[in-house]
């Protein structure tokens, strides 16, 4: 898609987030601050069409999520889950948030939450479905759900785990407690703390954007494919995802410039 393309589409017009693109990072904002930004459906249906805006849009390179006010996502909407009426739809509101944490994960390039406050339940799954989280020094993170009676329904029994591992997953779980910060960059919940979450992120993104974007996307499939395999399977998609990198002309840029000590100008092809 070139960039005249991108620009005849129409973007939505959001009511709970803002999108915003520039210098190759794009950010995305929950802004229902006066419910702690709490995820309902209208707000699920909101980040389901911002990825797809996300995916389509040639300026964005590395995407950061983050909340207006003093909270990320506190969690989801509690209203909504009480009103649920039976099994079936609170199965379908389950699925819904498990689709749009899917979508987040599966861009082609990097995200980062910038995790400026409160992050718990359906929050922290937000978090969780990004690829790097940057916590405010004040961020409390955690799964508070078995509290309500309930379980984590939008990925995080099966997400944190896989980060953190079963026993610190099962213990955040089962005693719904709230992560400081610093606990959680200890138990590698987040990867780095600072004062300013969303500077933070900011500075992150701009080191990751000096490399290749093609490189970025396939080492992301590369991570994202053979996490959940054998070794050996793992490794022969690394194999064939390294062969499709090195026929690219970032790869050509990229050792051509390391051998001239300059900097790559990188084109994304």
């Amino acid at each position: 898609m070139n960039q005249e393309e991108f620009f005849a589409l129409e973007v939505p017009e959001f009511q709970y987030l803002s999108y915003t693109v520039g210098g190759g990072i794009a950010t995305v904002t929950i802004r229902r601050p006066d419910a702690l930004n709490a995820l309902n459906q209208d707000v699920l249906l909101e980040l389901a069409q911002v990825s797809e805006v996300i995916a389509e849009d040639p300026e964005a390179k590395v995407a950061i999520f983050t909340g207006e006010g003093r909270a990320f996502v506190a969690g989801a909407d509690i209203n909504q889950i009480a009103g649920i009426a039976d099994v079936f739809a609170a199965r379908e509101f389950a699925l819904l948030g498990q689709a749009v944490f899917n979508e987040i994960a599966a861009l082609p390039l990097p995200t980062i939450a910038a995790v400026n406050g409160f992050a718990l339940g359906g929050g922290l799954e937000l978090a969780l479905a990004c690829d790097l989280r940057v916590a405010s020094q004040k961020a409390k993170l955690g799964l508070p759900e078995v509290g309500l009676g309930i379980i984590p329904g939008f990925g995080g029994t099966q997400r944190l785990p896989r980060l953190v591992g079963r026993g610190r997953a099962l213990d955040l779980i089962f005693t719904a407690r709230h992560v400081p910060a610093e606990e959680a960059l200890q138990l590698g919940l987040v990867n780095r703390v600072a004062e300013d979450a969303l500077q933070a992120a900011q500075e992150l993104a701009q080191q990751i954007l000096k490399n290749g974007p093609v490189a970025l996307a396939l080492a992301k499939e590369s991570v994202s494919r053979g996490e959940n395999l054998d070794l050996a399977e793992a490794l022969e998609i690394e194999a064939d995802l390294f062969g499709l990198a090195c026929q690219t002309q970032d790869m050509k840029e990229g050792t051509k410039a390391f051998l001239e000590k300059r900097a790559a100008n990188f084109k994304g092809e």
